[in-house]
């Protein structure tokens, strides 16, 4: 322990947080677990300072309050760790680490009186993985203020992939949020941005492009929350550019090239406009990229805003055989950890069941490719040398732009509690609405960027969508793929030029299917008249892998048949989005389906001659593509440079 007059450096990298007034339990135990024998709760009267009655016990083994040691031990430049709090009264305060299998590891402990108490952690038993964490039972009324996870000493200079060094750095950043026609949200994340002070004085600038038509200026509260920022804050509006155009005017004016002269910050952090954030999440960020090693990207997690106890991933990479997105190794989706906090290592009877809930995954670091720009933050070293982002409108340009930073020597690192909270695209119809366009371009033109293998593996999973689609009756969605298909194969010259005009060409070609209008309500429709030969039990749910082939033989050969007319003025059933499976739909000729947001539904009715053209058209492109990836590769690839440009980039937006 070390008394109030020690004089080393002491750099918060961590505090411990309480949550904010009011908030239910299950959010709460993202911050702390009190005991559940303590015959009194605890109370805070802010988010730093906490006070633990006589005879509880609390765990501060949480998401946002235990310290991610294994990530601290892999990028930065530290070798150790203190933890340190002021305590008021008597308490035990006991250190602990967890293995990469969650197990529960003892490291120090003292019983403190009104003192400072202070704790230096190694991080040298942190290789693939482990946490820290303390708790402390209260022998007394015991106040707990100013607690976090600390350097002792200030950031070094970084290691470019050169070998030349850069840095140190200081801890400022400029935040960058685009916003479209979500004024009440971007007010909401001005306002977040000022609420603590230690964050606001991080913070050197703000940049918000208005792609919209409805504009946070005009929402209440907008004028004091940018009178808070003063000059710091930036407000640019421009046609809707997608989220590659927001960003990429971020970086632009964060670089120093626009008229707003942003401050040079070290550091420039991306968020979405409808996020809820945990301010701290800033200056962890800022932290991290101080110190570390050598210049990182560094993403914030993503937090379910509907579920906020859930972690809804922890960290991703590009599957190399398809060039899709998947799970990084030892990741886990959807993660509640109200149910399963992060000591939960599973029931004794669940050892044998390899599907059981546990919390074992959390303590392995996870290694990634990219991070969605829901929340990421780049070095501006990194963003001075590898450019801007692609001008794609939106998905596929984060993970573009990891890639490419990855190719350069500058990794990207999924950080644990740095995180927001966004709404989980479970929750939207993104694989089959007018996203899809982009879904399937994009991927095409990062993966001709970035894919050197053989291209059998994105076509095989080309096709399997497609016969998915085809059973599923999204002819609309078939549609706009032929239309990201053709623009793909149309080569690089024209994305800048089809950057806003794209959007209104796909929507435009939807509104000719059924598939892609919503009505209010499925009783708007006539009741529907059933399924005949297809029994309840088998509508929607799941399919167990030796039904598949039976079901599938069974979808072929209604798909083969003609539509009964019948069925496209009164629908056979209503499902629901978890019951809209291939296996049910391929065997009705009329269903309506519920929107991912509960909003309305889809009439979905099948069309033997349309589905024969789209998947006619459909395997020609995928043959082209084959035949032609090669060459693509080669052309994409030579533009590259000038697509990134910044030069490239101020012709759009002046």
């Amino acid at each position: 322990m070390k008394n109030n007059g020690d004089d080393d450096v002491r750099e918060m990298l961590q505090r411990i947080l309480l949550p904010r007034k009011g908030e239910p339990h299950d959010v709460r135990m993202l911050y702390l677990i009190e005991a559940e024998q303590n015959k009194e709760r605890l109370t805070w009267a802010d988010r730093v300072t906490v006070t633990v009655p006589a005879g509880a016990e609390v765990s501060f083994q949480t998401y946002f309050n235990a310290f991610p040691a294994s990530y601290w031990r892999r990028w930065s430049q530290l070798e150790h760790v203190l933890l340190r709090m002021n305590v008021a009264g008597t308490a035990s305060v006991e250190v602990y680490r967890s293995k990469i299998d969650g197990t529960r590891v003892a490291v120090a402990g003292h019983l403190v009186t009104d003192d400072v108490a202070e704790f230096t952690i190694p991080l040298s038993h942190f290789e693939d993985g482990g946490w820290l964490w303390f708790d402390v039972t209260a022998e007394t009324d015991t106040d707990i203020t100013g607690a976090g996870w600390f350097a002792d000493r200030e950031p070094g200079p970084q290691i470019m992939p050169d070998g030349t060094e850069v840095g140190p750095f200081e801890k400022r950043a400029t935040v960058g949020i685009p916003t479209f026609n979500r004024p009440h949200d971007a007010v909401a994340a001005l306002q977040a941005l000022g609420e603590d002070p230690l964050v606001d004085a991080a913070i050197d600038a703000v940049i918000m492009p208005d792609q919209g038509n409805r504009h946070p200026a005009d929402e209440p509260g907008y004028d004091e929350a940018v009178a808070h920022f003063g000059d710091r804050f930036h407000e640019f509006r421009q046609g809707n550019l997608g989220g590659s155009g927001g960003y990429s005017r971020i970086m632009y004016e964060a670089l120093g090239d626009g008229p707003a002269g942003a401050a040079e910050s070290p550091f420039i952090l991306y968020m979405d406009d409808d996020i809820a954030i945990e301010p701290e999440s800033i200056l962890r960020a800022i932290q991290v990229g101080r110190y570390a090693k050598s210049p990182i990207i560094v993403g914030g997690q993503m937090l379910n805003l509907q579920e906020r106890a859930q972690l809804r991933t922890m960290g991703e990479l590009v599957q190399r055989e398809d060039f899709m997105w998947g799970p990084a190794r030892h990741s886990t989706y959807d993660h509640d950890f109200s149910r399963y906090p992060l000591g939960f290592r599973g029931e004794d009877a669940d050892e044998k069941d390899p599907d059981a809930k546990n919390s074992r995954d959390l303590h392995r670091r996870i290694d990634v490719d990219y991070n969605g720009w829901w929340m990421c933050m780049f070095p501006r070293v990194v963003a001075e040398q590898i450019g801007q982002p692609l001008p794609l409108f939106i998905k596929w340009d984060d993970t573009e732009y990891s890639l490419r930073a990855g190719k350069a020597g500058f990794p990207t690192v999924t950080w644990p509690g740095v995180a927001i909270w966004h709404m989980a695209w479970t929750d939207k119809d993104d694989a089959i609405d007018w996203q899809a366009y982009f879904h399937l371009r994009n991927r095409l033109i990062v993966a001709a960027l970035n894919h050197d293998g053989p291209v059998d593996g994105i076509i095989s999973s080309l096709r399997k969508s497609t016969f998915k689609h085809l059973m599923c009756m999204e002819y609309s969605t078939l549609a706009i793929q032929i239309e990201s298909m053709k623009d793909f194969l149309a080569g690089p010259d024209q994305l800048f030029d089809i950057l806003e005009s794209s959007l209104p060409r796909i929507a435009a070609i939807r509104k000719n299917y059924s598939d892609a209008v919503v009505i209010p309500s499925a009783a708007d429709l006539p009741a529907p008249s059933g399924a005949p030969g297809v029994p309840t039990k088998d509508v929607g749910g799941r399919l167990g892998k030796v039904k598949k082939l039976s079901w599938l033989l069974k979808g072929l050969k209604h798909s083969l048949g003609k539509e009964d007319p019948r069925h496209h003025e009164t629908p056979q059933v209503n499902l629901s989005p978890t019951e809209a499976r291939w296996f049910s739909l391929s065997r009705l000729d009329g269903a309506t389906v519920t929107t991912a947001g509960n909003n309305g539904v889809a009439y979905r009715r099948r069309d033997r001659e349309l589905a024969e053209s789209l998947l006619k058209e459909t395997l020609a492109l995928h043959k082209e593509i084959a035949g032609r990836f090669d060459e693509l590769r080669d052309t994409y690839r030579a533009a590259q440079p000038e697509l990134v440009s910044r030069e490239s980039w101020r012709r759009i937006f002046e």
